[in-house]
């Protein structure tokens, strides 16, 4: 009788042990990891709804009325010196290189180009389970050649597995540092600047808003290859849903708006020349930047509701990237009050997931109550599996300034165990004294 009762006690305990092998097995794993935490994450979000978690600027300066846009606008377009913004390793705001390139005299009149256009050559390939950003630098990698895939890519642009995003300026660094290739980032973009890349024959990778059921808004890549004229819409490789996407006209320019227009371009050294004088004065960061405060600037006023809290979150994320601090912090303030006024269901409470330019504006305009404020509320929002390192190093850089070193050092320490020899927190914690 003892052997069936020892058996019926170690039996769940095998099974366990067993269904966790087989779970680890990567054929297995690359299949069901990504289903296991959706299924999480639906549990924790039921039980404390993200999109109900709200952060209030203290600091907050007085409201910029619509009439006074302009004034402000030119104010920063005739009177401010840029300053140099950091390179990608010391955080700079996501998805703008800040490597000077070679300008270009703009394009008065537009090379005629086709009215549709299909380029050939990506390799398409489905992500793996949170890899998007890997798997769409891959496929674009493949028009010009390169042999890789996502497995390549996404050990270096993602150590940790479960980082919830890759920077469009970490794409870059790949590019310019892991392949013979170069490649541009740029916002303010517009349609006719895509197709005119993709008649020239380089595919395009923008960044987008993306809506899932039940999940909400979030950030997508897409690598578009070819557009119809006849039937407004361009054809992108996704990673997420299927090769040789269609995406309407209105649907791309909507959802891309949600991330500045920004977008990437890869090229061979060679044909630099050619790709900058496609983007004519936009070749210019510190006149694209210009451009795109702007083109947002106009949006506040004519958007409503989420668009138009995007638009005043990308004139906060274009003028820290010229330098101005207090301008960029008060478009962040006017962002942050609208929030509570979108439908629950419409926040884009992932924000701080993929612009972080809130904390470069809020740190270097003194408010570094705000930054911890604001690092606290988009890590409580991820209470289970808070994987954003960038968070993790402004909450430590703004307890620093206010003298709070213990818990800057633990702050950093957190962030190198969501990303292994993140350079950000490596030099911070020397600059601290302390060791990793």
């Amino acid at each position: 009788m003892r052997k069936p009762i020892l058996f019926a006690l170690l039996a769940p305990i095998i099974i366990c042990l067993g269904g966790a092998v087989l779970y680890n097995l990567p054929p297995i794993h690359d299949r069901l990891a990504w289903r296991v935490e959706a299924a999480r994450a639906k549990v924790k979000y039921a039980l404390a709804p993200p999109e109900q978690v709200v952060f209030v600027p203290q600091d907050a300066g007085g409201t910029i009325a619509p009439g006074q846009i302009a004034t402000a606008v030119a104010a920063t377009l005739s009177a401010m010196t840029p300053t140099p913004t950091p390179t990608p390793n010391e955080m700079t705001t996501p998805g703008i290189e800040t490597t000077p390139l070679p300008s270009a005299t703009p394009t008065l009149i537009p090379t005629p180009i086709p009215v549709s256009i299909r380029l050939t050559g990506v390799v398409h390939e489905y992500q793996k389970w949170n890899n998007c950003g890997p798997a769409t630098l891959a496929m674009a990698l493949t028009y010009w050649g390169w042999k890789g895939d996502q497995r390549d890519t996404a050990p270096v642009l993602k150590p940790n597995p479960r980082d919830k995003n890759v920077m469009p300026y970490e794409m870059k660094a790949y590019v310019d540092e892991h392949t013979g290739l170069r490649a541009i980032v740029r916002v303010a973009g517009n349609l006719d600047l895509l197709k005119q890349l993709i008649a020239a024959g380089f595919p395009v990778v923008v960044e987008k808003g993306f809506e899932v059921s039940g999940e909400g808004w979030m950030g997508h890549y897409e690598v578009l290859t070819g557009y119809e004229d006849d039937k407004q819409r361009f054809i992108a490789q996704d990673s997420y849903i299927m090769e040789n996407l269609p995406v309407p006209y209105a649907e791309l320019e909507n959802f891309w708006q949600d991330f500045n227009y920004i977008y990437l371009v890869i090229y061979p050294p060679e044909r630099e020349a050619e790709v900058m004088a496609m983007l004519g004065a936009d070749a210019d960061e510190t006149a694209n930047f210009q451009l795109a405060v702007e083109r947002a600037s106009n949006e506040t006023a004519a958007l409503q509701g989420r668009e138009q809290y995007f638009a005043w979150y990308n004139r906060g994320s274009s003028l820290v990237n010229l330098g101005d601090f207090a301008g960029a912090a008060a478009a962040y303030d006017q962002a942050f009050r609208m929030y509570p006024d979108i439908p629950e269901n419409e926040r884009p409470w992932r924000i701080l997931w993929y612009e972080t330019g809130a904390y470069f504006a809020y740190f270097y305009a003194g408010r570094y109550n705000d930054v911890i404020n604001l690092a606290t509320t988009t890590l409580s929002r991820l209470s289970d599996e808070p994987v954003l390192e960038e968070s993790y190093v402004w909450r430590a850089r703004a307890k620093a300034a206010l003298g709070d070193t213990q818990g800057a050092i633990e702050d950093l320490r957190k962030s190198l165990e969501m990303h292994a020899g993140f350079p950000p927190a490596v030099q911070e914690l020397a600059a601290l004294g302390a060791t990793p």
